[in-house]
């Protein structure tokens, strides 16, 4: 076990990360998720502390935080389906859940781990796994849990990298989310050209779509609103590129691959010549333009469907994979993950975690629109049937980004870089050399 005293001196490092930290990447781009839209709600008295089993048999009462938004189905489903039919599985266990709003649950467990006051459990964000690790705050699961590896084995390899830091787990994968393409149907139709299949057919297209429409207002062939890893990092692995090396510990020779320049300059020479935008104060936003016929593409996550069901329910579009380059068709990966902390009732805590990733809950949560994570879960009729289902296949292949540390001050810094070259401040090469030498620091010094 990691000491103590290793989290005051990281809490003041940890805390600057806030601002970066936006679900999939965001220090120009947040990911749009109505769960993490919602007022800060308890659900029952907010306390780490724990009953502990006395000799009258007293229950244990384990505290679980997460950032289901508290008039959310999800949350619905959690505090009235899955943890009364987790206490009444396990008489000796009560589960005192507590909401709170996406970016205060991320500053309330920094302060807890100060104060020895966490709580048993968390979902969490998987870009705070590292820092969380880095910390000493998390259990790593392989290590003390004997049936680790037959859990593990249930849920999906992808989704599961997530929480995975130096050889260690540090989490169980709750559930999942990434990108694909959504596409304006009679756009294509009009053009008479194909749906993209490759990246040499998307640039194509994209170029072919661009222009103006017959009111004179200008059109573009791709929306992206930012620049940095959850938007980039499908352009960029699927053209064969890398930000680091697997081992996520060294950055030149990857973030300034020849691939990875290509698809930082793609996208530069397409913005270039009035193609793409997006990510520039006073652009359209994401879903009024798509759903006005002003963008013709985009790379968006499950829960557009519902933001263009709402806003815009007659516009036709459909949607379709990653187009294909020299690295596959590779999306990126999103999601949560269910975590214990060193001070946790272990045991307790542990068959809650087990619970929440089985395919009975895990199913019903797909029903609120969650992509699950057990394999057994998503062979069932809900998944199958559910507005998500497009998206199962690019989960199987997408990947997780770095899982280190550092990733939310690396995350800032490529937007930056990538800014400058979309300006025609720096050549993509140029800007992904200098970026390579900050990113070997920064991971030379976790």
């Amino acid at each position: 076990m990691k000491k103590s005293k290793k989290v005051l001196a990281l809490i003041l490092t940890a805390a600057t990360c806030l601002a970066a930290l936006a679900g999939c990447g965001s220090s120009a781009p947040v990911q749009t998720k109505n769960d993490y839209e919602s007022q800060e709600t308890t659900n029952g008295t907010e306390t780490a502390a724990k009953e502990e089993t006395t000799a009258d048999n007293d229950p244990v009462t384990i505290n679980f935080w997460h950032h289901y938004s508290a008039q959310s189905a999800e949350n619905d489903t959690l505090m009235n389906v899955l943890i009364p039919k987790f206490e009444e599985e396990n008489p000796g266990i009560k589960v005192n859940a507590v909401s709170h709003e996406w970016a205060d649950l991320h500053e309330k467990l920094l302060i807890s781990a100060q104060s020895g006051t966490l709580p048993d459990v968390a979902r969490l964000d998987s870009a705070w796994i590292p820092e969380f690790e880095k910390m000493g705050i998390l259990t790593a699961l392989d290590e003390e849990m004997s049936d680790y590896a037959d859990i593990a084995s249930g849920l999906l390899d992808s989704a599961m990298s997530t929480a995975q830091v130096g050889g260690h787990s540090y989490g169980l994968a709750l559930n999942t989310n990434s990108k694909i393409l959504f596409y304006n149907v009679q756009a294509f139709s009009d053009a008479g050209i194909d749906v993209p299949q490759t990246m040499d057919e998307f640039v194509e297209a994209v170029r072919k779509l661009a222009g103006t429409n017959e009111n004179g207002q200008q059109v573009w062939g791709y929306n992206e609103p930012a620049l940095a890893g959850w938007n980039l990092c499908p352009f960029i692995w699927s053209m064969g590129g890398a930000i680091t090396n697997e081992e996520g510990t060294a950055a030149s020779g990857y973030i300034n691959s020849t691939e990875t320049i290509e698809a930082i300059q793609m996208m530069a020479d397409l913005y270039a010549e009035g193609a793409i935008t997006g990510w520039n104060s006073g652009d359209i936003p994401m879903t009024d333009g798509f759903g006005t016929g002003r963008y013709m593409m985009l790379l968006e996550g499950p829960w557009k469907i519902a933001e263009m069901e709402g806003a815009y329910p007659d516009f036709e579009y459909a949607t379709t994979g990653i187009p294909a380059g020299k690295g596959g068709s590779v999306s990126v990966l999103g999601g949560e993950d269910i975590s214990m902390f060193n001070s946790a009732n272990k045991e307790a805590a542990w068959k809650f975690m087990k619970f929440m990733t089985d395919s009975f809950a895990q199913e019903e949560m797909a029903k609120c629109g969650q992509i699950p994570v057990n394999k057994a879960a998503l062979e069932s009729d809900t998944v199958r049937n559910a507005d998500f289902a497009p998206f199962i296949d690019a989960i199987t292949t997408a990947k997780s980004r770095p899982t280190t540390a550092c990733w939310s001050e690396m995350d800032n810094e490529l937007s930056v870089a990538v800014t400058a070259v979309m300006n025609g401040e720096k050549t993509a090469k140029e800007a992904m050399d200098e970026l390579a030498v900050t990113f070997d620091e920064m991971l030379a010094g976790q």
